[in-house]
């Protein structure tokens, strides 16, 4: 008679479980892609680290200089769920709350963003740039026009807004006329300047500010020069 070779029960349960073990991490890993994404980014972007060396609130982030691993921030909650860095609070609402005195009505509509939301805004971008025409590589390109790569954006540091109105009381015309004008006086830059896309290589957003304490905002805003330009000057 033939003996048929059969594989022990407790090899065959070894095998299983195994088997089980990965299908439960594969779809694990599916489930958390924007993770994986931020993850190939730091892989595959490993640019030069952002100096504080004229003090944390003159860091500067942009698309070659990316937020150190080590930044550490301790944030405060809005009213309306986001986030900011807790030193730049107090001078923020102190704006917010002259501007109401004077019938104007903001809002915080992007604060600090971890890095799996700044993937999430990118992967977005590049979806509705594709929905108009772009081919995917002209859409990853136009992208970074607007969102900056995870890493690279000044949302993780926790010293950007991004204000606009609250649509009831005030218009967005009407927040950023007022933020042009008088920001500086609390600390915040306009980052990203009409006039200055070939230096901070992104598209004006008059909504996007800055903060870098009352004495830089001074001298940035008279002298009609962006961060890129006043670190420049320091140096």
């Amino acid at each position: 008679m033939r003996h048929r070779n059969r594989k022990p029960k407790g090899k065959r349960l070894v095998v299983g479980l195994v088997l089980t073990a990965i299908f439960i991490m594969f779809i694990t890993c599916v489930a958390k892609l924007p993770t994986i994404n931020v993850l190939l980014q730091e892989i595959l972007s490993p640019g030069q680290s952002a100096s504080t060396e004229y003090g944390w609130n003159l860091i500067l982030v942009n698309d070659d200089y990316k937020v150190p691993k080590d930044w550490d921030i301790e944030l405060t909650e809005l009213s309306n769920g986001q986030s900011v860095d807790s030193r730049i609070y107090p001078d923020l609402q102190q704006m917010f709350d002259d501007m109401r005195a004077q019938g104007v009505y903001p809002v915080v509509a992007s604060g600090y963003r971890t890095a799996e939301k700044q993937q999430e805004l990118m992967d977005e971008k590049i979806d509705e740039l594709k929905e108009q025409g772009y081919s995917n590589s002209e859409a990853k390109t136009e992208a970074r026009r607007w969102v900056s790569v995870v890493g690279y954006s000044e949302h993780q540091t926790g010293l950007a807004v991004d204000i606009n109105a609250d649509g009831v009381n005030s218009t967005g015309n009407q927040v950023y006329k007022w933020l042009e004008k008088n920001a500086w006086q609390y600390g915040f830059i306009l980052r990203y300047p009409s006039d200055k896309e070939d230096v901070t290589g992104t598209a004006y957003e008059p909504w996007h500010y800055r903060y870098v304490g009352k004495n830089a905002a001074e001298e940035i805003y008279h002298q009609g020069i962006c961060l890129e330009e006043y670190i420049t000057e320091l140096e």
